[in-house]
């Protein structure tokens, strides 16, 4: 698609599905909202745009510079900023007039030094987050993610081929997937579960390179620790450039889920998988032990498929536990659940019916929309010297 036109290459991707597509403005459009999205690392597309639009290309053209020149052109009232770019944000704000709301967004697990620098209005579907903002000084609401009921009438049909799927990343390190990695383990071990995720991809090579580069990280701790100056430090070879980490490297998965994961699936392919899937599981991140947030709630039980999920305080309020959804507590308890739904499909699939009637009733991106436009007209009617 690379030397397609702007439009040609938006289209397609938006068609694709991945992460939150063109949702959002279909949703927002019913509602009065004219909208542009713009995907700051799609080089492709934002070099199509330049081109059409700007009437020039030069190599120094950065995709940040780009990025600008779109907001410019639109001149949006409102800017929806989920990238955490703040040297783009400050240059927006201070040069494009027409904004009078700049919004943020962060998942349950909040980036390093991301207090809503520069943004009037952070918005998380993580309640977690939500609580963490509004103590740091900083407006929060929370908005669910949500199912666009197109993607549906994009997917295969015929029978399901895959007893039980997990979807979704393994990554180690504060507030990731910790409890995740070892419930997968776990539950891989013991049943017929296939996991998706871009941790497949992974080698001995990788964990050869973890082992020196956690071994430079140590060396260059060490000789800070009995003050040698930054700039002797930097000349050495592997240990200066641990300068630039923050931590010590995370490790790799562990090896032993190795034999388990299949390579990632994204956009349609994943939810083809969810949707050949009798069973798919659902496991929150360890910045969400509280309430369930994750779009994997939405996404399965969109497509129609019997979601099992960690049990959270808030999961009654989405779906009625036992008719719409499955959740477990434990490993123990989640694993019984399993063995006991795919042996009794009618039970299986009609809870999976139920799931997907309640979120095409209650939690697409239409019934989002109806309520990201009340937080933003609560928030833009608060704001002195706007109307």
């Amino acid at each position: 698609m690379a030397d397609k036109p702007y439009s040609e290459q938006k289209c397609e991707l938006d068609r694709d599905a991945f992460g939150w597509a063109d949702f959002w403005s279909y949703a927002l459009a019913p509602l009065g909202y004219e909208t542009m999205e713009i995907i700051t690392n799609d080089e492709p597309l934002q070099r199509a745009w330049a081109k059409e639009n700007l009437g020039r290309l030069k190599a120094t053209d950065n995709l940040r510079a780009i990025a600008f020149e779109q907001v410019k052109k639109f001149r949006p009232e409102i800017l929806w900023m989920e990238d955490h770019d703040p040297e783009l944000l400050d240059r927006i704000r201070s040069e494009i007039k027409s904004i009078h709301l700049v919004i943020g967004w962060v998942g349950s697990a909040i980036p390093k030094n991301y207090i809503g620098r520069n943004v009037d209005l952070v918005l998380s579907c993580a309640q977690e987050s939500v609580e963490f903002m509004r103590k740091a000084g900083t407006r929060a609401e929370q908005l669910h993610h949500g199912f666009d009921t197109r993607v549906s009438e994009r997917l295969r049909g015929g029978p399901k081929k895959i007893d039980f799927s997990f979807i979704g990343q393994i990554i180690r390190g504060s507030q990731y997937h910790s409890r995740r990695e070892q419930m997968l383990e776990q539950i891989a071990s013991s049943t017929q579960l296939d996991i998706f995720s871009p941790s497949a991809g992974g080698d001995l090579k990788r964990y050869f390179d973890f082992i020196l580069e956690s071994g430079g990280y140590g060396a260059f701790r060490a000789l800070k620790a009995i003050g040698i100056p930054d700039s002797a430090i930097k000349s050495l070879p592997l240990i200066g450039r641990a300068n630039k980490w923050e931590s010590r490297p995370e490790s790799p998965v562990n090896r032993r889920i190795k034999p388990y994961l299949k390579p990632p699936v994204f956009g349609l392919d994943m939810f083809q998988i969810l949707r050949d899937s009798r069973l798919t599981l659902n496991i929150h991140a360890d910045s969400s032990p509280l309430f369930a947030s994750n779009m994997r709630l939405f996404e399965t039980t969109g497509v129609g498929t019997c979601l099992v999920t960690d049990w959270r305080n808030n999961l009654k309020d989405l779906f009625e536990i036992g008719n719409e959804v499955v959740a477990y507590r434990s490993v123990d308890e989640c694993m019984e659940q399993v063995r006991w739904l795919l042996d009794h499909p009618n039970d299986r699939e009609a809870i999976a019916r139920a799931g997907m009637a309640r979120t095409v009733r209650d939690h697409t991106f239409k019934q989002r929309a109806l309520k990201f436009d009340e937080i933003v007209k609560k928030t833009i009617h608060g704001k002195p010297g706007t109307a």
